[in-house]
């Protein structure tokens, strides 16, 4: 049905939860796809004796390379890019089959809702060593938002045609930070104007940070933004912040597919101002970024 695609970087026990959820939670039966950085914790060990197919690199590749390389072995027409520490809800996956029949067509971008560390405050625990599994279960359908719009968050889905269309994960984005709204532009480019968020489909995220460790701080300039932030308003001539506010009308309800922006007068100030930001950083940051990357 669905071949998820899952980085892990020294992250058994969130990654072991992340499985196990699938594999009680789901209606269907899907191709998980981890792609293991490093793996020395035990992680390679699992998957041999759980026999689940995976990619693999000795160092830390990041998000997107890892996810790229991982979608190389997918066997199913819609592609589901996840984080390893989710736990997905019970028929999380029927949720999205049902929502891809109604649109009837391939150019769409839907994800999950994030609870605890996410869109839904609900605390169940902050690691698996401490989460309340029946507490969850009994009442994640209580806490609920809307389905919205614009979204970039995982857990998220797209046809394979698709994916491979725009050339999956921008891998110049490492290590992940603005690769979600890179992906997003990219698809904005192709034509899609379905960026939904889906509220009934779920998951628990514990919120780990561990494939971003090590980032060079020379970037995190608190003016100009991460280097992710950088590289997007270099890449598309506009922020991350005026992408998801004017384009992807980000967090609103969703009410119907997208259509291009209204050039009002609070879009053509931000616009400008993207375009004087976007000069200085092609003036002081390009080539250190570019090298960076």
């Amino acid at each position: 049905m669905f071949s998820i695609l899952i980085p892990t970087f020294n992250n058994l026990e969130y990654l072991k939860l992340c499985i196990s959820s699938l594999e009680k939670n789901s209606k269907y039966t899907h191709q998980i796809i981890p792609h293991v950085n490093i793996g020395d914790d035990g992680t390679l060990n699992y998957l041999k004796e759980k026999n689940i197919e995976y990619s693999y690199t000795t160092y830390n590749s990041g998000i997107c390379k890892g996810i790229n390389m991982a979608s190389k072995l997918s066997k199913f027409d819609y592609i589901l890019y996840a984080h390893d520490d989710f736990y997905f809800c019970p028929n999380w996956d029927e949720i999205l089959v049902d929502e891809v029949n109604k649109i009837g067509h391939n150019n769409f971008y839907l994800s999950g809702t994030m609870m605890n560390n996410g869109q839904i405050a609900f605390n169940c625990g902050e690691s698996p060593n401490n989460f309340n599994e029946k507490k969850f279960l009994e009442e994640y359908e209580n806490h609920n938002l809307y389905d919205f719009q614009g979204t970039t968050w995982a857990p998220m889905l797209v046809h394979k045609e698709l994916w491979e269309k725009v050339g999956g994960f921008s891998e110049e984005f490492f290590p992940g930070t603005g690769s979600d709204p890179d992906f997003n532009m990219k698809l904005w480019n192709q034509g899609v104007r379905i960026f939904k968020g889906i509220n009934n489909c779920k998951v628990y995220h514990f919120g780990s940070i561990v494939l971003r460790k090590k980032i060079n701080k020379i970037y995190n300039n608190p003016n100009y933004g991460s280097k992710g932030a950088k590289l997007f308003l270099l890449k598309w001539g506009i922020t991350i912040k005026f992408f998801k506010k004017y384009y992807l009308q980000s967090n609103t309800k969703y009410e119907k597919a997208l259509v291009k922006p209204v050039y009002t007068l609070s879009f053509i100030l931000n616009y400008l101002i993207c375009k004087l930001n976007y000069l200085y950083l092609k003036l002081f940051y390009d080539k250190q970024l570019l090298k960076k990357s």
